[in-house]
This record gives structure tokens, sequence and C-alpha cells, in this order.
């Protein structure tokens, strides 16, 4: 690996959020790529298989129902 910094993007999530899926409605039209559902785990966290992006649960958020 290079000795560069690479950041990755994430995006944080409300319980209304839910279901997590990628691509997000905020991202550009021209970096789509097939939609996917993500499992958030017990942790709150998931990746995008296609992109990398990082999706979270806020803290405090209120899941229902998932």
């Amino acid at each position: 690996m290079s000795g560069t910094n690479q950041q990755m993007s994430h995006v944080e999530l409300d319980g209304h959020d839910l279901p997590a899926f990628c691509p997000n409605p905020s991202m550009p039209i021209w970096s789509n790529h097939p939609k996917v559902y993500l499992d958030l785990g017990n942790e709150g966290v998931g990746k995008c298989p296609y992109c990398g992006t990082v999706y979270r649960l806020k803290p405090g958020a209120v899941v229902h129902g998932h």
C-alpha cells in the first residue's frame, strides 16, 4: 500500500433513514452503481461493496422494527 492517506466517505443515518441503501439520493448521478441494501449489524456500521461508502447510525438513533 502506498504512503498516501486516502479518506473514506461516510454517511450518518437516523432511525427513519432505514433501511440503509447505496447509492443514496445525495450522490451525484455519474457515480451511480446498482442499488444495494446494507446490513448495519450490531455495531450500526455498514460498507457499500461497490463504492466503499461507510454508513453508520447516528449516536442515540432510535431504530423501529428493524
